[in-house]
């Protein structure tokens, strides 16, 4: 139940998904994995909207290089855990949920016991080892799998639903090369805003999510535009003989069509 404090809190998205919706994101559970440029827009804003357990999972240490896109962190918190700082900030924002940091790198070895539970994980990292590995968490428990990417005033998001979506590697089935790349920081606020709304919509079963659709945001001339994209049956995560529970897509193509927002 809602408290009368809750009530008043998320009095203005009430109007909009009533007393039910917002008992169901007090419910939810998402893990975040990341605490950098794009956890910190997706961590706010699900902690903001009252969604009730966001665990957090970050193994690095605040430096000032952050502190153009990574809002969780302040000048003060150079040389502080990221975790620590994040946790301390999303409290300060909503003292009403639960917040739980660990500092630990992902890894074949703990993912599966990092995520536990939750109800849907955020891609909120910078490299496609770890990324893959979520994805192959998130097929394995069959839960979404929200996925953002940045670079310089690009960006990109989807949605992944096992057994009802092309996977990650359906989509991206090889790694680009691991860089240090720039960013601006507006470009994850966009993104992280993107996945953040995609989790509400999911956990209040409305709106259309980006399921086979991966958009792409060019900051550049402000357009916005889709991908459709397919499963892949021979996907080595998500294909044929992988346990998926039903009938992959017929073909393998990944880029069907391109719709200009």
């Amino acid at each position: 139940m809602l408290s009368e404090r809750e009530r008043e809190r998320y009095k203005r998205q009430i109007m909009l998904f009533g007393d039910e919706g917002q008992e169901r994101l007090k419910k939810a559970h998402i893990f975040i994995a990341g605490a950098g440029g794009l956890g910190s827009p997706v961590a706010i804003y699900l902690a903001v909207a009252g969604v009730g357990t966001l665990t957090v999972v970050d193994n690095d240490v605040v430096d000032q290089t952050n502190l153009n896109r990574q809002i969780l962190h302040y000048d003060r918190d150079i040389g502080k855990k990221k975790v620590e700082s994040a946790a301390e900030k999303l409290q300060a924002y909503n003292p009403d949920i639960a917040v739980r940091v660990i500092d630990t790198t992902i890894d074949e070895s703990n993912a599966g016991q990092l995520i536990g539970h939750a109800d849907g994980i955020i891609d909120a990292m910078d490299n496609y080892p770890t990324r893959y590995l979520l994805n192959d968490i998130a097929l394995e428990k069959r839960i979404p799998l929200f996925h953002g990417e940045i670079r310089g005033f690009y960006g990109q998001a989807t949605t992944i639903l096992p057994g009802k979506t092309a996977c990650l590697r359906c989509i991206f089935p090889c790694a680009p090369p691991q860089e240090v790349f720039p960013v601006v920081g507006a470009t994850p606020g966009v993104i992280g805003t993107i996945q953040a709304t995609e989790v509400l919509k999911y956990l209040l079963g409305t709106g259309d999510l980006l399921a086979n659709r991966l958009l792409i945001w060019d900051g550049m001339v402000m357009h916005a535009e889709e991908i459709f994209v397919e499963r892949n049956p021979a996907c080595p995560s998500c294909g044929a003989g992988c346990g998926s529970e039903s009938e992959p897509a017929s073909g393998s193509k990944r880029t069907q069509q391109r719709k200009k927002e």
